[in-house]
């Protein structure tokens, strides 16, 4: 691989690197490292080794205490706990970034620039479950791979947006108590991983890079909270990205620090010698670069990664609840489940009426249509008869259609999925037919694009209410109202990741007292979620969504 590396690169990295020229070159020689984080919404490392099959062969990433590495030629994404949400496999110097974050449960955390969502899901596992997520992208392809990550982790505190960092800002400012800016950047450290970020390596040029990284790093310093912290990332050696940039940083903020990072686990301290004009800095902040971080690929076992911890002076001011709590009425995308910019529309969680005046028999026709009931024996004008979505009221030759909203019909159902579905934090809010489940801190997201409005729990269809595959990922077995349980190794389970039905005995089946057997099961794998059934008759329909199935 050597001879494909660009001449430009590598009269570079001689320059930045003189004795330890040779050592580094010889790494591209050297087999690369695989790497898997656990999920710790579900489970420990120590309980995944014990568990999987793939545990035995692992050893851990010294800075990252959920990291394993695993040998080549294994095949972790094609194992039952890769669809369980049980890990994710992530290159070993990219678990740095969130470890140096340093987050705490019931923060405020905003992942930036977060596809496909690794890191993401990494501060999430910290977060266990309290605070807030805001994880973004703005590129609307990639917060496809975003939004799946962070649901198949089975993360309930997030909400994924597809914006700009200037959009953001405007909605949270100084909101959050942790940023991560893992900056998209010309990609030197990854050579070795990726050969074709080689031929990329011209069009993503330093200085258009750079250009975009200020514009990041100043958007997020102003969400920040005082006494917040921001990670700047890159996976690149580039000093105009790293060290430069940092510089850059602390000259235009004065209210901002540099936190050391400990040189330990190989990893080498930043360069402010490589900082250029930095005169109205001062050498005391100049010297402070040297407390940022390189991870070299010669050094240690992962690729090439650079970080920044800065602390924004200052503690956050208690802010009265009512000052983020239902701060203006609610919004929805125009497209329902597609990331597409907000339009202020007030939102119902009761009943909404439809009236019309015109003939009873013609009005009776398009009230079945709509309900999708039968009427019994409707010939009294005064009539009122139950419906899956409501109610039809006839009243001297007036008909009332009575609806349901997707926010009620979720209340209506939620405990028919999960015991104590409608005690759960948060709030319950419908974007178009579409509910999730919110974290109570977030504010309006009036004018920002938004992919996940938080937990997607399911959607209002016809009249009734559908679970969501996200539903199922982000439960227990032990909370679903019914269950089914196999081993990772069992045919069952396989069948089941592909798509296909299966007939079940209904003594296999685990039921909450009082609850009848028939109805929407959650399939589990060595006690964790792959998924929901409809369970009947001895046979259980598969509802896994097809773009989650094995193939």
């Amino acid at each position: 691989m050597i001879g494909n590396l660009p001449r430009k690169f590598t009269e570079k990295m001689e320059m930045l690197l003189q004795e330890e020229y040779d050592n580094f070159m010889s790494s591209y020689a050297a087999p690369r490292v695989y790497g898997l984080r656990i999920n710790r919404l579900k489970l420990d490392a120590a309980q995944w080794r014990e568990l999987s099959p793939l545990g035995a062969g692992t050893r851990p990433i010294p800075w990252a205490p959920d990291g394993l590495y695993y040998a080549e030629g294994e095949r972790p994404g094609k194992h039952p706990h890769y669809h369980a949400g049980l890990y994710y496999i992530q290159e070993p110097s990219a678990m740095a970034p969130v470890e140096l974050l340093d987050v705490q449960p019931g923060q405020r955390v905003l992942d930036l620039c977060a596809a496909p969502g690794g890191k993401s899901t990494q501060i999430a596992g910290k977060l266990q479950g309290s605070g807030v997520l805001v994880t973004n992208d703005n590129a609307r392809e990639r917060t496809k791979a975003l939004a799946k990550n962070i649901e198949l982790a089975g993360v309930r505190n997030a909400v994924v947006l597809n914006e700009e960092p200037e959009a953001i800002a405007a909605v949270f400012p100084q909101w959050f108590d942790r940023i991560l800016v893992d900056a998209p950047c010309s990609g030197e450290g990854m050579f070795r991983k990726d050969e074709s970020m080689i031929a990329d390596w011209e069009k993503h040029s330093i200085e258009r890079c750079s250009v975009m990284q200020r514009d990041i790093l100043r958007h997020a310093s102003a969400m920040l909270a005082p006494g917040g912290r921001i990670v700047y990332s890159t996976c690149t050696f580039s000093p105009e990205e790293n060290e430069q940039q940092i510089a850059t940083f602390l000259a235009e903020h004065d209210d901002f620090d540099i936190e050391p990072v400990p040189q330990q686990f190989g990893w080498q301290a930043g360069r402010a010698d490589l900082a250029a004009d930095t005169a109205q800095l001062g050498l005391e902040r100049l010297q402070s670069i040297n407390g940022t971080v390189r991870l070299w690929p010669h050094l240690i076992e992962g690729e090439g990664h650079y970080a920044a911890v800065l602390i924004r002076r200052g503690q956050r001011e208690q802010q009265e609840t009512d000052e983020i709590l239902h701060a203006g009425p609610r919004t929805r995308p125009s497209a329902p489940g597609v990331s597409g910019r907000l339009k202020r529309e007030s939102q119902s969680n009761g009943i909404k009426k439809q009236e019309k005046k015109h003939d009873y028999r013609d009005e009776r026709r398009a009230a079945k249509r709509q309900t999708r009931n039968d009427w019994e024996n409707a010939s009294s004008h005064h009539a009122i008869k139950s419906c899956a979505s409501g109610s039809v009221r006839v009243d001297n030759n007036q008909v009332t259609v009575e609806v349901a909203s997707p926010v009620e019909l979720w209340s209506q159902h939620a405990e028919q999925f999960a015991a104590g579905a409608l005690s759960w934090p948060g709030r319950a809010v419908a974007y178009g037919s579409r509910v999730y489940i919110q974290p109570e801190e977030v504010p309006p997201l009036d004018g920002l694009r938004v992919v996940r409005a938080g937990w997607y729990v399911g959607e209002a269809v016809r009249g009734r209410f559908e679970p969501s595959h996200p539903l199922a990922m982000g439960l227990t077995r032990e909370a679903a109202v019914r269950s089914v349980n196999w081993s990772s190794t069992d045919e069952q389970t396989i069948r089941f990741l592909k798509g296909e039905t299966l007939f079940v005995e209904e003594s296999a089946v685990q039921v909450k007292e009082g609850e009848p057997s028939k109805g929407y099961i959650l399939v589990c794998t060595d006690g964790y979620p792959i998924g929901w059934g409809k369970y009947a008759g001895g046979m259980i329909k598969n509802e896994l969504p097809a773009g989650w199935r094995w193939v």
